[in-house]
C-alpha cells in the first residue's frame, strides 16, 4: 500500500489543502480528507493498471504492482487502500453531518456513478463497433478524470458549509484540461519524464481529444477549459492563486 501510494503530483490532495485553506477548515481535518483522497486515488491506479484493465507495467518510474508482486496482491492493495480512505474520513475532526456529506460524496465521486463508471465506460469502447465522439468522450473523462477532481476541489466548502458551486465548476475546467494534457503527453511526452508507457492510446486506436479534435485544437481547448477555470475563481480574489497556478501546471506539465 505504502508503495503505490508513493511518489505522484498530489494534485488532488493539494486542491483539498486549498479549498479547506479558503475557507478558514482545520488543518487536521483537511489532512485527513487530503489523505484520504490520495489513497482512493492511488487505489484506483492499482486496479486500473491490472492486466484485465488497461494492463501498464510502468506506473510513476516504477513496476506497477501487479508486476512487482502478482495479480492477487494488487487487487487487495487496492481494496484496502480503498476503505483506509473512508476510515480517515470517518476519524476526520469535523461536524456529524458535514463529515457525512464528505463521505457521501466520496462514495458517489469513486463508485458506480463516477470514476468507477468512467472506467467502465472506458474499457466497453476499446470494443465497441463505433468509436466515442466528442460529447462521450467528455462524459466518460468528467467521470473518469473529473469526479475525484471535483471531490478534492469542493472538500473545503463541504467541510466549511459553504456554497460549493465555484470550486466544483472550476474542478470541471481543470479535469477536463487535465486529461487532454494527458492525451498530448501519450503521444508527445517522454517515458522517463512521464514515468508511464507513452503511445498506447494511438497503437490501439483508442478515441481521445487529440485524435477527434487534432493535436493544436485540443492543446487550444486546454487553454480555454483553464482559463475558465481560473474565472471561476473570481469570488476568492487573490486568496486563490495557487489554485490558478495549479490550473496553468496542469497544461504545462511533462508528466
Amino acid at each position: 500500500m505504502r508503495y503505490a501510494a508513493g511518489g505522484g503530483k498530489r494534485l488532488r490532495a493539494f486542491l483539498v489543502l486549498e479549498s479547506a485553506r479558503l475557507h478558514d477548515v482545520a488543518p487536521a481535518a483537511a489532512l485527513d480528507a487530503a489523505a484520504a483522497i490520495e489513497a482512493v486515488h492511488a487505489y484506483s491506479l492499482v486496479h486500473d493498471d491490472l492486466p484485465a484493465m488497461d494492463d501498464d507495467d510502468l506506473r510513476r518510474g516504477l513496476p506497477t504492482v501487479h508486476v512487482k508482486w502478482d495479480e492477487a496482491t494488487a487487487i487487495l492493495v487496492g481494496d484496502a487502500l480503498q476503505t483506509v480512505a473512508f476510515e480517515w474520513l470517518a476519524g476526520a475532526q469535523l461536524d456529524a453531518t458535514r463529515k457525512a456529506e464528505l463521505i457521501l460524496r466520496m462514495a458517489r465521486a469513486a463508485g458506480g456513478q463516477g470514476m468507477v463508471l468512467g472506467q467502465a465506460l472506458d474499457i466497453a469502447a476499446e470494443t465497441a463497433a463505433v468509436p466515442l465522439d466528442l460529447p462521450e468522450i467528455k462524459r466518460l473523462q468528467a467521470l473518469k478524470t473529473g469526479a475525484l477532481f471535483e471531490w478534492s476541489a469542493t472538500a473545503g466548502p463541504v467541510m466549511a458549509g459553504a456554497d460549493p458551486a465555484p470550486l466544483a465548476r472550476y474542478a470541471a475546467g481543470l479535469g477536463l484540461a487535465f486529461q487532454i494534457a494527458d492525451d498530448i503527453l501519450d503521444i508527445e511526452g517522454d517515458e522517463a519524464q512521464t514515468g508511464k508507457r507513452v503511445g498506447k492510446d494511438a497503437e490501439a486506436g483508442k478515441a481521445t481529444f487529440v485524435s477527434l479534435m487534432g493535436l493544436e485544437p485540443a492543446r487550444a481547448e486546454a487553454t480555454r477549459l483553464v482559463e475558465d477555470a481560473c474565472e471561476a475563481l473570481h469570488p476568492y480574489g487573490a486568496l486563490a492563486e495557487n489554485l490558478r497556478e495549479a490550473a496553468r501546471f496542469v497544461i504545462s506539465r511533462r508528466s
